[in-house]
């Protein structure tokens, strides 16, 4: 029962995104293509929710479930390691029509072909937690 809110709040964001047409693979087509700006607005607004609630989160110093200040950790700069690993998304993205969070949303209104994509994704993320250490960072 803990996860029950979870659970609902995933329901509602899927229902979003089906509605909005993000789980469209139309709409994600046509944003590769710069056809359309329906999926770059949808995107951008993610985006910019992200960086309001994430200021207004530092301002009024919220906790998390812990109890510690929520922050955002700092990151490994680098341009490469970015341009490779959002190439190697957006192709892969590109080519199975969803990125992850949509890929269970699929399964959910029946595109059960989305199966193989997500125990694709699965393999990919484990074939890299093996070789991570092996890459340059």
């Amino acid at each position: 029962m803990k996860y029950l809110k979870f659970l609902i709040v995933g329901i509602i964001f899927g229902i979003i995104l089906v509605k909005s047409e993000a789980v469209s693979w139309y709409r994600i087509y046509e944003m590769f293509m710069f056809e359309s700006f329906h999926m770059y607005g949808i995107i951008g607004t993610a985006v910019g929710t992200g960086i309001i609630l994430l200021l207004i989160t530092k301002k009024l110093k919220l906790k998390n479930t812990e109890g510690s200040l929520m922050s955002v950790p700092p990151k490994d700069r680098g341009l490469v390691r970015y341009l490779l690993g959002g190439s190697i998304f957006g192709l892969g993205w590109a080519l199975s029509g969803a990125c992850p969070g949509p890929m269970y949303i699929l399964v959910g209104t029946g595109v059960f072909s989305m199966l193989i994509v997500i125990f694709a994704a699965i393999i990919g993320t484990y074939f890299y937690g093996v070789i991570k250490d092996k890459l340059p960072h």
